[in-house]
């Protein structure tokens, strides 16, 4: 089922996808959080989604509520507006808001999940807002992460002073989206929504308290998020651990669109053993 719309940050529409096996009842579900630039249908991911149903689990996918799409367009950046005023406060509770819609029992498909192993999979940005949900959210048993950020400083990591304080001044940057070739608007309201709340969305500290397994999964080849932040994060949670793709980049070599029939070999890799990884930490 796709598209199912519940309520999220400052009353703004979540589209939430919930994939499932009807012959299957109360499955491990799996909950996925996009990227930057991302949304729940980059890349084609209804194939992703569906071979983890096609491996005993239910897979929820949703676009944050200030991503740029709407219902209307899920995969578009139409909504500039409310682009402007993401932040990782708005994700965070956007994510709550996802889970909590999970637990529901009247949510219209509470017999296929099980709400006692509920796992987190986020990629890049997201996969740093799963890691900081995981560590305030028991009901997380599980968490994965593709590609994840180590600091919540999206897209502003590399920038240099005159850039921030120029930001400020102006109250708004662009930054040009390379795929679409739009020019996204940032309010500075991001920056601020981090200083003040540093201690709630500090990724490392967050990781050094995690408990729950932990797989983190990094390709050699990502030039948006370096291989180093896989390493910090791993070094940070003794029970953590690392999958290295050799030939991966920071999308696990896919596109979007894609079109093919396959996903390629490198998310092909990371599939498989996020699978493993999961049936194993389920079983225990």
């Amino acid at each position: 089922m796709k598209n199912i719309i519940i309520t999220g940050s400052n009353n703004k529409p979540v589209a939430l996808d919930i994939f499932y096996n009807d012959d299957i009842m109360h499955a491990p579900v799996i909950v996925y959080a996009h990227g930057f630039n991302g949304f729940k249908d980059w890349g084609n991911f209804d194939m992703i989604a569906q071979q983890f149903v096609d491996a005993g689990f239910t897979f929820v996918k949703f676009n944050f509520s200030h991503n740029g799409t709407t219902p209307q367009h899920p995969q578009e950046f139409v909504d500039l507006e409310a682009y402007a005023e993401n932040n990782y406060t708005k994700q965070l509770y956007d994510l709550d808001c996802v889970i909590n819609w999970i637990c529901n029992a009247g949510n219209g498909f509470a017999q296929f999940i099980n709400t006692n192993k509920i796992n987190l999979i986020g990629h890049s940005m997201g996969g740093g807002i799963a890691i900081l949900k995981t560590f305030e959210d028991k009901r997380i048993k599980a968490l994965i992460t593709w590609a994840s950020i180590a600091e919540c400083k999206t897209p502003w990591t590399y920038w240099n002073k005159e850039k921030i304080i120029k930001w400020r001044d102006d109250g708004v940057v662009h930054i040009t989206n390379s795929r679409t070739m739009q020019e996204l608007p940032l309010n500075y309201q991001l920056y601020l929504d981090y200083i003040h709340n540093a201690k709630r969305l500090d990724i490392m500290e967050a990781t050094t308290k995690i408990k729950v397994p932990f797989l983190i999964c990094h390709g050699v080849l990502d030039k948006s998020v370096t291989l180093e932040q896989a390493y910090r994060l791993h070094n940070l949670c003794p029970q953590s651990q690392l999958f290295i793709i050799d030939d991966g980049d920071h999308v696990f070599n896919r596109k979007h669109p894609w079109t093919k029939a396959k996903q390629p070999a490198a998310m092909q890799q990371v599939i498989k053993e996020n699978i493993r990884f999961l049936k194993r930490s389920i079983n225990n």
